[in-house]
């Protein structure tokens, strides 16, 4: 992940539920057995055809329709045309189905090891990344929970070119079917620019204005058909557009975690500063210039300043609990083997989350007194947060091939975890990245302490 290189896994899959009851005999998308058992979800679906904004039309409709719907459309060619990449007739495409959020106790798939140090949706399975207080509805708790997708579409179905959400890692299985893949390196996405770099290309096979994108026939591609039963791990900020040969039915996440947590902090502050130019005319009549931003951001991105920092602390605060306990009780759990990388890997998060935390303290919305404030002490005593430390841990393991829950149940589930001694030796409460900083320092000096009393 470190190389931020694109690759394409095989032989990981064999085992997936997903790979029979989604597939008939014919090797294609089992579309009854969808229809039967999952018929009345309600999902998000794109007409291939039609270009709304700087995305595919979006319709909501349930699974069942959806599945209707495609057993009539004839079958088209990439969704491809000279007229601006639409055909004259729709192709559907069920994108962004949150399938595991929905269904919890039908395991389709288990996320393959090398991939499963996802915080996203580990600390999506516990806490929002954002609230809005004024537009928050109980009916988006689904829409809003994870980045864990499923995708289905007939031949044909597309999705024109973008870079992935936050800037994050993805990795798409093909449960059955074919797809092809047209990616772009991050040091040539300037490239699918316009000349102001305000507007991405949408559809690389369209006439492409010379002048209107200048660069875009320097762009060098790289090029991947994707078979049945592969997965194609998806590097941060890699641009790629991507083709149905045949219908399709996908498993896909997306994730970041100490590897590419930079990404993620780049896109917000391009973001940020995108957003606050728009409304910088307004700044002396707005009342609250900043939280305008930060609210105008959110909507853009899926998150603000505050959302990133609050996750990064409580993920800082689940990464020294269990830190401490695995460091404390070293001995004790010597009989499994060593623990020494999953402690390292604990060590390597805060100190990546540190680095991050180290950028975001000059920014504007963590100037002076904000009135934002993260209780640590409060934090470590919410049953969800006892949540997220079970998964990092449970995390570890997978990574490691070691068993080190039990060691740690009883200590995370508790209150009076030793941590929370280190927590109230430093503070209470972080209300900006300096204070994140100091702590993640005493969590490290801490724990350096105690490897070099034993």
């Amino acid at each position: 992940m470190e190389k931020n290189k694109p690759v394409v896994l095989t032989g990981l899959m064999d085992d997936w539920k997903a790979c029979s009851d989604w597939v008939d005999e014919n090797g294609q998308p089992n579309l009854s057995f969808f229809s039967t058992h999952f018929g009345k979800s309600r999902v998000q679906v794109a007409d291939c055809s039609t270009k709304e904004f700087t995305d595919q039309k979006r319709v909501e409709m349930s699974v069942s329709e959806f599945i209707d719907q495609w057993c009539k459309e004839p079958i088209q060619e990439h969704g491809l045309s000279s007229n601006n990449g639409l055909t004259d007739k729709s192709v559907l495409y069920l994108k962004d189905w949150h399938f595991v959020k929905e269904y919890l106790n039908y395991t389709a798939y288990s996320t393959p090891h090398f991939v499963c140090d996802d915080w996203l949706n580990l600390y999506l399975d516990s806490y929002r990344m954002h609230r809005d207080p004024d537009s928050y509805q109980e009916k988006d708790e689904i829409s809003c929970s994870d980045y864990r997708f499923v995708y289905m579409g007939a031949k044909g179905s597309w999705t024109p070119l973008h870079a992935d959400v936050f800037r994050s890692y993805s990795w798409s299985a093909n449960v059955c079917g074919k797809k092809q893949w047209f990616l772009l390196p991050p040091s040539q996405s300037h490239l699918v620019f316009d000349r102001n770099m305000k507007a991405c290309i949408y559809n690389i096979f369209d006439d492409i204005s010379e002048y209107l994108f200048p660069g875009f026939k320097k762009a060098t591609w790289l090029e991947c058909i994707q078979e049945q039963n592969e997965i194609i791990f998806v590097p941060s900020g890699w641009y790629h557009q991507v083709h149905n040969l045949d219908d399709t039915v996908s498993i896909n996440h997306n994730w970041f975690n100490s590897y590419n947590l930079c990404w993620v902090l780049d896109l917000m502050l391009r973001d940020y500063n995108e957003a606050k130019e728009y409304i910088e005319d307004i700044r002396d009549i707005c009342d609250d210039f900043e939280g305008l931003c930060q609210r105008n951001l959110a909507a853009n991105t899926g998150m603000n300043f505050y959302d990133f920092f609050i996750f990064l602390a409580r993920f800082s605060l689940a990464n020294s609990v269990v830190l401490d306990t695995l460091a404390r009780d070293a001995e004790n759990i010597a009989g499994i083997g060593s623990i020494s990388p999953i402690i390292q890997q604990l060590v390597q998060n805060l100190s990546s989350i540190q680095k991050i935390a180290l950028k975001m303290k000059f920014l504007e919305c963590f100037s002076g007194d904000q009135g934002f404030m993260l209780d640590l002490v409060e934090t470590h005593k919410n049953p969800k947060f006892s949540k997220l430390c079970y998964s990092l841990i449970r995390t570890c393991e997978s990574i490691h091939n070691r068993q080190v829950l039990s060691f740690c149940s009883k200590t995370v589930a508790t209150q009076d975890s030793r941590t929370s001694i280190v927590i109230q030796n430093f503070c209470d409460a972080v209300s900006s990245p300096q204070d994140l900083v100091k702590y993640i320092d005493t969590v490290l000096t801490e724990h350096t302490s105690i490897e070099s009393s034993e």
